[in-house]
């Protein structure tokens, strides 16, 4: 169900540290720009609304490390597969829930980072160079949070991140960074860029993750 305006929900909260209500405020003149109403929510109480799920166009999750009941995980499954776009950045994501469901549903999840901030890169993903979110993008480095993540073999990676030989990994391991996926009728748009504020004034982080919520919204 749509309207000429689309609407958009930002679920936002826990832990402090990745600063939700911040990014999540930064990104609300783009959506409203691009004819969303944008509507916020500080309680993981409105995933238990299942009709208000399924008449939303875009979920913004930005939630650090809380808990789920299984019925809020059902009842967000089950408004992407009927359509509502999902989308995401770093922790607010992929390291939230302790859920199985709502790990299918995202098709990632956080494993560590290394300590502290470090330069790292990320490689656009050279068969995926056309997609809408990353389209006429470079490559590019940051130093923040690296994550390393485990996947659903399913997700479309977009960018990668490399993680070099240590005294535990004889090799370098290539890491998925960005991802999207499909969820029957729904989209899922990922990134696990985006640990702090200054993170997204790297033009390319800004833009693929501005163009992530767009790909994923009804």
């Amino acid at each position: 169900m749509t309207t000429d305006t689309r609407r958009a929900l930002v679920v936002r909260g826990g832990w402090d540290g990745h600063h939700p209500v911040t990014i999540s405020d930064s990104f609300v003149p783009y959506l409203e720009d691009h004819g969303f109403t944008v509507e916020t929510s500080e309680d993981l109480a409105v995933y238990d609304d299942a009709e208000r799920l399924a008449t939303t166009d875009l979920i913004v999750q930005c939630w650090t490390m809380g808990t789920i009941t299984r019925e809020q995980s059902a009842n967000l499954a089950a408004a992407v597969r009927a359509g509502t776009g999902l989308a995401g950045w770093h922790g607010g994501i992929v390291d939230c829930f302790h859920d199985h469901g709502y790990h299918l549903l995202t098709g990632g999840k956080f494993v560590m980072h290394p300590p502290g901030y470090l330069d790292h890169g990320y490689e656009i993903v050279p068969e995926r160079a056309g997609h809408p979110v990353v389209a006429g993008l470079d490559d590019f480095t940051l130093h923040s949070e690296q994550y390393w993540v485990l996947t659903d073999p399913h997700i479309d990676v977009l960018a990668t991140t490399t993680f070099p030989p240590d005294e535990l990994h004889d090799r370098p391991a290539v890491m998925p960074a960005v991802w999207t996926r499909t969820w029957g009728r729904g989209r899922v748009f990922v990134s696990t860029i985006g640990h702090k504020p200054d993170d997204f004034d790297v033009p390319e982080v800004r833009t693929l993750t501005e163009r992530g919520l767009l790909w994923a919204s009804r």
